[in-house]
């Protein structure tokens, strides 16, 4: 009769309902083309990246993937045994941690992913698949759904649906009269350069204005803006080293206004509309100390630095024997000094 060989290694924990998600942008994206689930998964694999690799398989897209959040789950292990099992489970193929820019101009933000691939893959695949589209689309988030049109109203009655209702009659209404002179009003939005003069006084008691300063030095604040510098650059070069004391705050403002207004800079030549948009190529983070990279210079998913540690503390070939007769020798010398004469 055939032996029955049990696996030693603890059983993954279920997944609990109330795992937490990350948020948009962030968290686990699986890979694709991987092998179907069995239970010999993650069999070459020590105990305890087999128990961390085994839970996070099962766990959705968009799960957070902190070491702090795995910890909290897998009660098991503490953050530090799995971060160094992320970090095995990185060198083993399975996962690799990568940031992507999003956006365009001043509203770029970067996003982070970790991507997972219950197939272990070696680092040309790595390399080639996060260099494609489909990765760069997969890390960024998704557009927000938009919201359906609301169906139209059906008639409640049956009586209805032959016959369409009768109007309503509505009682004339009394118009009040309205004096000719009178104009309507039009409320209009304050200009970016009213409201950073405006702001002034809550920021600093010292530079407080009244509506009429802030109109008539609105002019020259705009002249600041239209040169392309921000409201924070005009609010801070307006308040850096101001004196103890204020007397005048228009008369400050408006002498800093004019003597300190910035150049001229020549427009930025438009882009062709011919010109393709630049594509936001994939960074690979260090699994270890989160380090970016381009993925052809993170072998193994981590950084020269932490790979030769990794090397070095991975390397379990005996040391030579010379060494240890030379490091007896030494110690039995230390010995002999330390003897009382």
């Amino acid at each position: 009769m055939a032996t029955q060989h049990l696996s030693s290694a603890l059983p993954a924990p279920a997944v609990s309902p109330a795992y937490p998600m990350a948020k948009p942008g962030y968290g686990k994206r699986s890979a694709p083309g991987q092998q179907a689930r069995t239970r010999d998964d993650f069999a070459l694999l020590p105990t305890r990246e087999r128990y961390v690799a085994g839970f996070v398989d099962h766990l959705p897209d968009g799960a957070a993937m902190s070491v702090k959040q795995l910890a909290k789950q897998l009660p098991l292990y503490g953050q530090q045994a799995i971060s160094t099992a992320l970090k095995a489970l990185s060198v083993a193929g399975h996962l690799r941690r990568v940031r992507c820019p999003v956006g365009a101009g001043d509203e770029t933000r970067w996003v982070f992913r970790t991507f997972w691939s219950r197939t272990a893959r070696d680092n040309e695949w790595w390399t080639t698949y996060l260099a494609t589209e489909t990765a760069t689309q997969t890390a960024a988030p998704a557009p927000a759904p938009e919201a359906p049109a609301p169906p139209p109203a059906r008639p409640e009655g049956p009586a209805a649906a032959g016959q369409a209702p009768e109007p309503t009659a509505v009682p004339p209404q009394r118009t009040p009269p309205q004096a000719p002179d009178a104009e309507p009003t039009q409320t209009t939005t304050p200009s970016p350069a009213y409201l950073a003069l405006a702001r002034l006084g809550r920021d600093d008691h010292r530079l407080g204005l009244s509506a009429h300063d802030c109109t008539t030095l609105e002019p020259l604040a705009t002249q600041w803006l239209d040169r392309g510098v921000t409201t924070d650059y005009l609010t801070n070069t307006l308040t850096a080293g101001l004196p103890t004391q204020v007397d005048s705050p228009a008369g400050l403002l408006r002498r800093r206004l004019i003597d300190k207004l910035p150049p001229q800079l020549p427009a930025t030549p438009s882009t062709p509309a011919g010109t393709p948009t630049p594509t936001h190529r994939l960074l690979v983070e260090c699994t270890d100390c989160g380090r970016p990279g381009q993925p052809e210079a993170l072998p193994d998913g981590l950084c020269h630095p932490c790979h030769q540690t990794h090397t070095t503390h991975g390397n379990t070939a005996p040391p030579d024997p010379t060494q240890i007769a030379a490091v007896k020798a030494h110690m039995a010398n230390l010995r002999d000094l330390l003897k009382p004469v």
